[in-house]
């Protein structure tokens, strides 16, 4: 079933953040025309109809309905029970409830419901999965990439002074910034990211040396993965191949991504799930 013969998409992004780059993954893979816009991310003026205030965010408009899905997990869950089950986008939605949670800090924030969980039958999830472990081995994946390989690539790409400023030279050349905000957020942005990276190395108990944390984390998952399947769906990406697939890309093109393509064993699995994405025949 195509989603692209009745429904208009519509990502806000930061191109260079690891849960744009998720839903991008997602939508490739299954072939979902969408349309991007990216957001400034000082001003965020292109999110302002929306209270929730993070990106991703996807509209959907079918017809003269809009809706809106908010949190990369919950798109990604939601189009994908959508894609399977054939149940409305409207109801699908209501499985996955925002609810607001008090973090550790004291800050409200929004957690979401059931985010990694396929609203399916028990015929669509036989079809879907081999078994019962295969479909609780991609719920566990698909949350340890948001829970810990997200936080292992600001401490890489910003680990020293003149990393922090490839990566913001790189941030603003494929963002939204205006010249003066662009030459701000290059050395200023980079500054600070330089000093808050070592704080979130410090509050995710990283090595002194992070690259060896994302090396390690890179090898769990490979050999997660295994030696007897391309990937950790069988002959074709799961979710959660795509999950771990779309953090790791925002760091191409850096340093730290060369490093890790050298210095751990991710590098074929890598490739083949670049390659199962752009060769996906284009939606009609």
């Amino acid at each position: 079933m195509s989603l692209s013969s009745h429904l208009q998409l519509t990502l806000y992004q930061y191109k260079t953040c690891p849960f744009c780059s998720k839903v991008r993954a997602f939508l490739d893979f299954h072939a979902l025309p969408y349309e991007i816009v990216e957001v400034n991310p000082v001003l965020r003026t292109e999110i302002k109809f929306s209270s929730y205030r993070k990106v991703p965010i996807l509209t959907v408009q079918e017809g003269d309905n809009m809706k809106q899905l908010n949190d990369s997990s919950v798109i990604i869950s939601a189009l994908k029970t959508y894609l399977v089950s054939g149940q409305p986008l409207e109801e699908v939605i209501t499985y996955y409830p925002p609810m607001k949670a008090v973090n550790e800090k004291g800050k409200e924030v929004t957690e979401f419901c059931n985010k990694y969980w396929l609203m399916l039958d028990e015929k669509e999830a036989r079809k879907m999965y081999a078994g019962k472990e295969a479909r609780k081995e991609e719920m566990k994946w698909r949350q340890w990439a948001d829970d810990w390989l997200v936080h292992l690539i600001s401490p890489n790409v910003y680990r020293t002074p003149a990393e922090a400023l490839a990566s913001f030279d790189y941030i603003v050349r494929e963002g939204k910034f205006g010249a003066v905000e662009g030459a701000m957020a290059k050395y200023v942005g980079a500054a600070a990211m330089y000093l808050i990276s070592k704080r979130l190395k410090s509050r995710h108990h990283l090595q002194d040396d992070v690259r060896e944390d994302l090396y390690e984390a890179a090898n769990k998952w490979v050999a997660a993965v295994g030696k007897d399947r391309p990937f950790m769906g069988g002959q074709k990406p799961n979710l959660a191949d795509l999950a771990v697939y779309g953090v790791l890309r925002v760091m191409e093109g850096l340093e730290a991504f060369d490093d890790l393509m050298q210095h751990s064993r991710i590098q074929p699995w890598y490739l083949r799930v670049e390659k199962a994405i752009t060769q996906v025949p284009p939606a009609h």
